[in-house]
């Protein structure tokens, strides 16, 4: 029997044994993805056309949610498409497109009963686009699911520049005077128009495909998150990756900047 076969039979056991370890641990409460990889992971494969790594990454989403099930995860954001990504090739780009609205669309019609929100500059993407994800997502509004958070033409500097844009006008509508909105721009002010806004900022950050970076993903919402690398890419990412992250994080001690 080769190495490999011997691994796939162990890996039952090997998961098992994480979610014991884990039991009564502390766990996140929100998991913040970075999904990365796809492109390597299809070139490496031996793929000539990349789209594979990115199809292959998007059926890997829908795993990964089914994984929170067993966990007291509540909110899973997830990075798919940056505002830096829309300057790659037209015919990625409408590839990506396509593949993150089917996305969006499988997760509302899932058995795991999530909710499904968009979170970015949605205006930045065609309008056939949006309008199917918008109305794909407003079909989970009810669910009682995780919360799955898209991040789709997002940047985390233009979020905050939004939220502080949307404050003011919000106070400039109330007929706030110059002088009293500076001092209505606050830490709390700003987070209540954030894309994010109503829910726990990410406890756990995991990045796949061995870059160490957060890349503009929830700036604001990160600033004391855990951070979890990986060198695994993200289509080839398990669930006994998924549960070392949980793991490591139920091992740290967080301290908030203290």
């Amino acid at each position: 029997m080769s190495v490999s076969s011997l691994k796939q039979l162990a890996y039952p056991a090997y998961e098992a044994r994480l979610a014991r370890l884990i039991k009564g641990k502390p766990q996140p409460k929100h998991i913040a993805i970075m999904a990365d990889g796809n492109r390597r992971w299809a070139r490496e494969a031996g793929f000539t056309d990349i789209s594979h790594g990115h199809r292959q990454g998007a059926k890997k989403i829908g795993e990964m949610i089914s994984w929170c099930r067993d966990t007291d995860i509540e909110v899973v954001t997830i990075y798919l498409l940056s505002t830096e990504n829309l300057k790659r090739s037209e015919q990625e780009v409408e590839l990506l497109f396509d593949i993150i609205s089917d996305v969006v669309t499988h997760l509302s019609h899932s058995d795991v009963g999530c909710q499904v929100r968009l979170v970015g500059h949605l205006d930045l993407l065609p309008d056939e686009i949006r309008q199917r994800m918008v109305t794909a997502a407003a079909e989970t509004e009810d669910n009682t699911g995780v919360i799955v958070n898209v991040a789709v033409g997002y940047g985390g500097r233009q979020e905050i520049v939004d939220a502080v844009q949307n404050l003011v006008r919000a106070e400039a509508e109330k007929g706030t005077t110059a002088a009293e909105m500076a001092d209505r721009v606050t830490a709390e002010s700003i987070g209540e128009h954030l894309y994010t806004k109503g829910l726990p900022d990410p406890d756990l950050v995991i990045r796949t495909s061995g870059e160490q970076r957060l890349s503009g993903f929830l700036l604001w919402q990160a600033a004391y998150s855990e951070i979890w690398f990986t060198d695994t890419y993200w289509p080839a990412f398990r669930k006994v990756d998924f549960l070392r992250a949980l793991r490591d994080y139920s091992q740290r001690s967080r301290r908030f900047g203290k």
